[in-house]
């Protein structure tokens, strides 16, 4: 039997060669990634990109594969070669596509993806056919092979110097040279708070250290990866511990904190968003992105968030990594755990890892970490952690009026902001930070010095909401029929939607979770001023941080 004659239960099913070569293509990228226990988010991306299907495609073929017991066939496309992950373009039109990369975009000049795109245009018009889209182009080029694409436009050597030697760590000198972060959906079903009924599996975000080996930081949220969320986990890498450890009423000893000089991540929207961007900028950090096709690159965060997700396992409630590996296990029925519960077992989880020899250190990552310091390292601390958190929230950008700020039909005025609308300050577009967990107050940047100014609600009285709360309130206006939506409609609808939340807390598991995420609201207000970004090349000494100037995690999880 040829390769491209498959047995089925309907007989011989005939594939043609580029179909079988198309599910080998897929069988190269799916095994490794079906081997593992836990498929991360970040795997399952760069498989996407390799195979220019969708996240969610991924993981159904990981599923086959694995309900196959790996057998190619499962990998095969279905049906029309159209939709995704199959292409709707002509071979003609693929054919100047992939003329154009090989003659234009693979050489040493190294022209941009949008000089590619020009190239194809002029093909294209001169032979009567369509341009394709510049994401199509895109798509093309991710379909390479990185080391190629590497040699020919780079040349050999520098080709050498950037691709990594598989299973090497990038060489660091000290601790927080480089932290790795990445995210991963918890195997856990948790329990609101009131009910102790489920409500689902929250993600973390993780952060950790390359040179010792620590977990330096975590954010634990009942939302998918967000610039928030990558903002909070790089909050919690910087401050000092022993407050938050002592509010969650955890004792243990985790020492490390201070400013990474490198973040390593994937190629997640969030860690390309603008406010993620800025606010590393004014604090000196760099960010370092993971080339597409290069999964070694984030080899130890994933191997510790597949150590962490093993313990899980372990926990009443745990979803475990498949079905198989699951059986007849309830999770629901089993799930015993608040968010909060949750967070302290990461703490103490975490605690016991530093404790633990690694592998690859050959030693405790804590005493790894404490040798640096006693040798004279120290890391840089963030004196003011609430002003940190600030320079990473989510940026929008308004014009100042005689009210003060409208930001999505609410208004926000404070007396420091008399100066400015008197000013010619009028016309400028100022840069505002939003917190999308906490809607009370918006933070101005001043628009000749480097500080935050802290604006609250105009009408002092209306109670904090969320963004979330705040999106689904203009949607239920504009789906009554009004023409014109009002801060005041919206404060309506959203006591409403409390309201009813409230009553139906007991009886779905959606309003359980709501409710789970308006707690943050509770008690979570810290007094303290936005203080100037300080310079990033001064060092300051760290002074422990009162217990109202550091939310508990399960109060501010939510955006």
């Amino acid at each position: 039997m040829s390769h491209n004659e498959i047995i089925t239960e309907n007989g011989i099913l005939k594939l043609s060669d580029a179909k079988w070569d198309k599910a080998r293509h897929r069988a190269e990228v799916i095994e490794p990634i079906a081997e593992r226990d836990v498929v991360p988010r970040v795997i399952a991306v760069e498989a996407a990109n390799k195979l220019n299907l969708s996240e969610r495609r991924i993981y159904t073929l990981v599923r086959r594969w694995r309900e196959s017991g790996g057998t190619i066939t499962s990998l095969i496309s279905q049906g029309s070669n159209g939709g995704t992950g199959g292409s709707r373009l002509t071979t003609k039109l693929e054919s100047v596509i992939s003329e154009a990369i090989a003659d234009t975009y693979l050489s040493s000049q190294k022209p941009s993806v949008t000089s590619l795109s020009r190239v194809i245009k002029e093909r294209c018009y001169k032979t009567n056919l369509k341009p394709p889209a510049l994401n199509t182009i895109r798509s093309r080029i991710k379909r390479l092979q990185y080391d190629k694409v590497l040699t020919i436009r780079e040349g050999k050597a520098a080709a050498k110097k950037l691709r990594p030697i598989e299973g090497q760590s990038p060489q660091v000198k000290n601790p927080l040279d480089i932290v790795q972060i990445d995210h991963t959906l918890v195997d856990l079903i948790i329990v609101d708070t009131y009910n102790r009924k489920p409500i689902g599996r929250p993600w973390i975000t993780i952060a950790i250290d390359i040179y010792s080996r620590c977990i330096v930081g975590f954010c634990l949220t009942l939302e998918a990866p967000s610039a928030t969320s990558v903002g909070l986990c790089l909050s919690h890498v910087v401050i000092d511990k022993r407050p938050w450890l002592e509010r969650i009423g955890v004792e243990v000893e985790w020492p490390m904190s201070g400013k990474p000089r490198v973040i390593h991540v994937d190629n997640g929207p969030e860690f390309h968003s603008e406010a993620l961007r800025r606010g590393c900028e004014v604090h000196g950090i760099k960010i370092s992105y993971r080339p597409v096709g290069s999964p070694h690159y984030g080899g130890i965060i994933e191997r510790v968030i597949g150590t962490m997700m093993k313990m899980i396992h372990g926990l009443p409630g745990a979803t475990f990594s498949n079905i198989t590996e699951r059986g007849e296990y309830d999770s629901d029925k089993k799930a015993s755990l608040t968010l909060a519960e949750l967070e302290k077992w990461f703490a103490l989880a975490i605690s016991s890892y530093h404790l633990s020899i690694h592998s690859g250190i050959k030693e405790q990552p804590i005493i790894r970490w404490m040798k640096a310091v006693d040798l004279g390292w120290q890391p840089f601390y963030i004196q003011n952690p609430k002003n940190f958190l600030v320079d990473f929230l989510p940026i929008l950008y308004r014009r100042i009026q005689r009210q003060g700020f409208i930001v999505d039909h609410i208004t926000y005025m404070s007396s420091a902001l008399k100066p400015w609308i008197t000013s010619k300050e009028q016309g400028h577009k100022f840069i505002i930070r939003r917190d999308p967990r906490d809607l009370s107050r918006i933070y101005a940047l001043h628009p000749k010095e480097n500080v935050y100014v802290e604006v609250p609600y105009q009408a002092i009285g209306n109670p904090a909401i969320t963004l979330w709360e705040h999106k689904l309130a203009i949607r239920r206006i504009k789906e009554e029929g009004r023409k014109t939506v009002s801060e005041e409609d919206i404060i309506k609808v959203i006591e409403k939607m409390r309201m009813i939340t409230t009553e139906a807390v007991a009886k779905s598991k959606s309003a359980r979770r709501k409710t789970e995420r308006l707690e943050h609201l509770r008690n979570s207000r810290i007094i303290s001023p936005i203080l100037p970004v300080l310079p990033c090349n001064r060092s300051i000494t760290l002074t422990p941080v009162s217990s109202n100037a550091v939310k508990r995690f399960d109060d501010i999880e939510e955006w």
